[in-house]
């Protein structure tokens, strides 16, 4: 993918964060979700490539969305797969909360798992963790053979978690195994790279969330070297029709390489309220300051891009 392209993904994020970020605080998620939406959408058919949304958020929440199939772009090549959620976190925002983030992955034709939009039961570790830890082996154990593989204690191990009722009885696994849990309210995208970044403080993803965060930590977590295990994991009985309807396993393990495949991928995430991977966007009299991470699998670049958006008044 050619890397201008790239970096043109980072103007769409930023707009979708900004617009989303004038919501922190006022209690309505929708509108958060429907603000970005509408900016990620018009800022992809401004650009010149041929794309279409393969995995999204939205639907389940019955919230606003770019929907699965939706064909974005004014151009007719590259041709390229989107998994996209133009606000992760739409309660964070709605209600103040920490981490939120606008983010894109875009991968060659068929490289990216097109997914409904339901739960996965998820398992992400860094590079030198990688292959330590197994899907389905019991907490205790794969802590302690990440922790060897860290040069740790168990003891001194961090697993990121979302603050769920589902997961209460992990989160005790966890501590009888004497390691530390960090309880996130939303936002398992940062979640599941913190591991492959060495200064988050974070060892390892655990629980279940949605499967098109899945995807999108995917591409960034295989980029940098980590490790994501997911498998479906649904709620509802309709769930598991759509999962069928897809033609996909419900009992299969999907690996990083599984959800997104090959290098022709990038990452572009934009902050929207600070959080473990980018600082949130910042208001001014006159500017507005976004921070963004570009993440290219060809390269393996990491880009970390702060812009200064200047406003114009009569």
């Amino acid at each position: 993918m050619d890397r201008n392209l790239a970096l043109e993904f980072v103007r769409v994020t930023e707009a979708a964060a900004i617009a989303s970020a004038r919501w922190i605080g006022k209690g309505d998620k929708h509108r958060a979700d429907g603000a970005a939406v509408k900016e990620m959408r018009a800022r992809f058919n401004q650009m010149d490539f041929k794309g279409q949304v393969v995995i999204g958020e939205g639907a389940k929440d019955e919230a606003p969305e770019l929907y699965v199939g939706e064909r974005v772009g004014k151009g007719k090549s590259p041709v390229l797969d989107l998994a996209v959620d133009p606000l992760e976190c739409t309660d964070s925002v709605a209600f103040g909360r920490y981490n939120a983030m606008s983010v894109i992955v875009a991968g060659a034709k068929n490289s990216l798992l097109s997914a409904p939009d339901v739960y996965m039961e998820k398992l992400a570790a860094g590079p030198r963790a990688a292959k330590s830890i197994k899907f389905g082996a019991p907490v205790k154990q794969n802590l302690q053979k990440a922790a060897r593989a860290l040069g740790k204690k168990v003891s001194e191990m961090t697993v990121v978690i979302l603050d769920r009722e589902r997961h209460q009885e992990l989160i005790q696994q966890v501590r009888r195994a004497g390691a530390r849990v960090r309880l996130i309210t939303d936002g398992d995208v940062a979640g599941a790279i913190a591991p492959s970044l060495p200064e988050s403080g974070i060892d390892l993803l655990m629980g279940i969330g949605a499967s098109a965060e899945a995807v999108l930590a995917a591409a960034a977590v295989k980029t940098l070297g980590g490790q994501i295990f997911c498998r479906f994991s649904p709620h509802k009985e309709k769930h598991v029709k759509l999962i069928k309807q897809a033609g996909l396993n419900l009992s299969k393990v999907y690996s990083a390489a599984d959800l997104a495949k090959g290098k022709i991928l990038t990452f572009t995430a934009t902050g929207v309220i600070d959080g473990p991977l980018l600082a949130g966007v910042r208001f001014s009299d006159h500017t507005i300051l976004t921070h963004s991470v570009v993440i290219r699998g060809q390269s393996g670049t990491v880009r970390y891009i702060s812009t200064q958006h200047h406003l114009k008044y009569k």
